[in-house]
C-alpha cells in the first residue's frame, strides 16, 4: 500500500507533495511551491512572485508553504504583505494553500476570509485551543512525526475530524508509514480505511 506523504522535502519521494525551494527546477510529481517567510527577498519579492507564477507547471498541486513567523527577522508587515500575495496568486489559479505558520495563528486565522481556496496548516504541533480555533475557521491541519511521542498532539488528532487532516514527514528521517500506523490506532480505523480517507481529503481540497 502507498501512503501519501502530504508535505515532504525528498525529492525521491513520488506518492506526497514535494516543497519546492526557489530557484529549484519542479519534480515530475506533484510539488507545492510559495515563498517561506524566512526566503522572502526584501529587494526582490516581484521577482520571487514572478518566478512562482512562471513554475505552476501540471503537477503543480498547492500554493505554499508561505505564511507568518514571528522568529524570522523579515518585518512583520512584509511577511503579511508576501503571504496575502499568495493567497491572491492560490484564488486565481484555484488552488490550496499550504501554511507556515510560527506563533501567529490568530495573525493566520484573520487572512482566512481573503482566501477563496482551502488553507492546509502543515506540521500542526500546537495546543487544544488552537487545533480547535483553526478548524472552527475551516483549516485542515496536517501532522508529522510529533504524532508519534508527543501525547497531548495524539489527543488532539483524535479529536479531529477524519475529514479535516493530512500526515506528513516534513523534513524529519523518518517514514510516512510509521505515522499512518500510529494514526489508525489513535482513530481506531484500519490502515485501509485512513488511507482512503486522506486520499478522499486530498480530492476535496484540490477542487475547491
Amino acid at each position: 500500500m502507498e501512503f501519501f506523504d502530504f508535505h515532504h522535502h525528498k525529492k525521491y519521494i513520488r506518492d506526497g507533495i514535494y516543497n519546492l525551494d526557489i530557484g529549484q527546477i519542479p519534480p515530475d510529481s506533484p510539488y507545492s511551491i510559495g515563498i517561506h517567510p524566512n526566503d522572502i527577498d526584501v529587494n526582490n519579492i516581484d521577482r520571487q512572485l514572478n518566478w512562482m507564477k512562471s513554475t505552476m507547471f501540471q503537477n503543480c498541486f498547492a500554493i505554499g508553504e508561505c505564511g507568518l513567523d514571528s522568529l524570522v527577522s523579515i518585518d512583520q508587515k512584509i511577511q503579511e504583505d508576501v503571504f496575502v500575495k499568495q493567497i491572491n496568486i492560490a484564488n486565481e489559479v484555484k488552488k490550496p494553500i499550504i501554511v507556515h505558520c510560527v506563533r501567529k495563528f490568530y495573525e493566520v486565522i484573520s487572512f482566512k476570509k481573503k482566501a477563496e481556496q482551502p488553507m492546509i496548516m502543515h506540521g500542526f504541533n500546537k495546543k487544544k485551543k488552537i487545533a480547535e480555533d483553526l478548524l472552527a475557521n475551516n483549516f485542515y491541519l496536517s501532522f508529522g512525526k510529533a504524532v508519534l511521542y508527543n501525547l497531548s498532539l495524539q489527543d488532539i488528532l483524535k479529536n479531529t475530524p477524519l475529514d479535516k487532516f493530512f500526515l506528513e514527514t516534513d523534513n524529519e528521517d523518518f517514514k510516512i508509514e510509521e505515522l499512518y500506523l500510529k494514526v489508525s490506532e489513535i482513530k481506531e480505523i484500519s490502515l485501509e480505511d485512513l488511507n482512503e480517507q486522506i486520499l478522499e481529503n486530498l480530492h476535496t481540497i484540490k477542487n475547491g
